[in-house]
């Protein structure tokens, strides 16, 4: 009864008892109320699920493969389930110890050491057996054991948000990778058609400098236009394996060939792209999340280190069997119970305690201010994409004109070579415009969905297939 008298108040004033240091509070941002850069009205097309934006299956199995199988994305789980059971053990520490202790001795003493001080007769052979429950419990009373519980959650919360980040960009990578990967698959194309039309060209010249109808610079300039088609496929076809070998890598699998499905052309493209509104980025970004949490777990640390400062109270216990012999251990004359309550006050350590929260206050300091420079860089990013889908979705569509005029001149200009109007200067000037016209058009339109990706990317948007699949 008296022990239950003397726990009861300890227990309320541990329970009862406020943290020291301040609460979080998110920071007041200047958020602003829409986009610089126009954009379409209604839902921001980052709820999409990533699987539906990218119609090209083998594009969604490259990505799958990414997701199981990539080592970066693999470490940040680790990372996760590391900061999980930090998360755990630091918890623990706010909930009372029991260890169950069990020993066991023999001793006989030295007949020639005090007290055995007769000579010839041995001292009294000594035996001690003890087993008991000892219970440790340190009470939180200024909350020190709470604000670092507090710490760890955030901290497991930032680690959960790299990894999403983490996630993020992977997709955001293979998708980019893969859409160089078929912007050099054209380009290929482009080459190889230019130098089989060459190649014929230089045939028919050849023939005609046979004749005497045509001179000899005709020719040389008909090899050194052959020549430019064959190196450009050369460099293309270095390109398309030095890309395939980084696609696979970034699949965590060894340097390979990469299947393909869906030309840059036959890309299903989105018609409008609504971004939603700004504040959004504050709840859907996994960077500015993660950024919170951490301002979050160091403002925590601030009540650590202010905790430390004040007296801290424990409480010890033990209850248990102790006998002399082994065979007695159990009896009922050879129960003990004890208790005790520790108390131990820092009195002076030439401020080391109060310098440590100095330190966690700048360190707070430094938490905010990266806060706020994460929520400006993704406002920076998300208008930059904006501006490069608008842009670069105008410079796709001139570009495309300049294919059809170019490839119209073309024509024309071998036509009215061949009819004897003009010279091949002209046929050569007009090919080079539509071989450079056809390579930058399919370069426009790679950059163009890459900046569909990164606006998506920017936006925080539908990557985390455990959530949305």
């Amino acid at each position: 009864m008296a022990r239950r008298r003397f726990f009861g108040p300890v227990l309320v004033l541990a329970l009862g008892g406020c943290a020291a240091g301040p609460d979080y509070e998110r920071p007041e941002l200047d958020v602003p109320q829409s986009y610089i850069q126009p954009v379409e009205q209604g839902e921001s097309f980052a709820n999409t699920p990533w699987w539906e934006l990218f119609a090209d299956e083998q594009l969604q199995g490259l990505i799958r493969i990414a997701l199981e199988e990539n080592q970066d994305l693999g470490i940040a789980a680790a990372r996760v389930e590391e900061f999980r059971a930090v998360l755990g053990v630091t918890r623990a520490d706010q909930f009372p110890t029991v260890d169950i202790t069990a020993s066991g001795a023999q001793a006989e003493g030295s007949e020639n050491v005090f007290p055995g001080n007769i000579p010839g007769v041995p001292n009294d052979k000594v035996e001690n057996y003890r087993l008991s429950a000892d219970v440790f419990f340190e009470l939180d009373l200024f909350g020190r054991l709470r604000r670092s519980t507090e710490a760890a959650r955030a901290q497991l919360l930032a680690t959960e948000e790299a990894q999403r980040s983490i996630t993020i960009s992977l997709v955001a990578n293979v998708a980019s990778t893969y859409m160089l990967l078929r912007d050099l698959d054209a380009q290929i194309e482009i080459a190889r058609r230019t130098e089989r039309t060459r190649t014929d060209s230089l045939g028919i010249i050849q023939a005609r400098f046979d004749k005497g109808t045509v001179p000899k610079l005709d020719v040389n300039q008909a090899e050194i236009e052959l020549a430019v088609a064959q190196a450009a496929v050369a460099v293309a076809e270095r390109a398309v394996t030095q890309t395939e070998n980084a696609l696979a890598i970034l699949l965590g699998r060894n340097p390979g060939a990469i299947p393909r499905g869906q030309t840059l052309e036959q890309q299903a493209l989105p018609p409008a792209i609504p971004s939603g509104l700004p504040s959004e980025l504050l709840q859907r970004r996994p960077d500015v999340l993660a950024s919170e949490a951490q301002l979050a777990a160091q403002t925590a640390r601030i009540g650590v280190a202010q905790a430390a400062r004040w007296p801290s109270l424990s409480l010890t216990g033990a209850l248990g069997f102790e006998s002399d012999d082994l065979s007695t251990l159990t009896d009922s004359g050879s129960d003990f119970w004890s208790g005790g309550v520790g108390i131990l006050a820092p009195v002076f350590n030439a401020g080391r305690n109060k310098s440590r929260v100095e330190i966690e206050k700048a360190r707070t300091e430094q938490a905010l201010l990266s806060y706020e420079q994460t929520v400006q860089r993704a406002f920076r990013e998300v208008e930059d994409a904006l501006v490069a889908v608008r842009t670069y979705r105008a410079e796709h569509e001139a570009r495309r004109r300049q294919v059809a005029a170019a490839r119209s001149a073309a024509t024309l200009s071998r036509a009215r070579y061949d009819g004897g109007v003009t010279s091949y200067l002209e046929v050569l000037d007009t090919e080079r415009s539509l071989f450079s016209a056809e390579l930058t058009e399919s370069q426009t339109l790679r950059l163009y969905i890459n900046a569909i990706i990164e606006l998506y990317k920017a936006l925080g948007g539908g990557w985390n297939p455990e959530k949305d699949e």
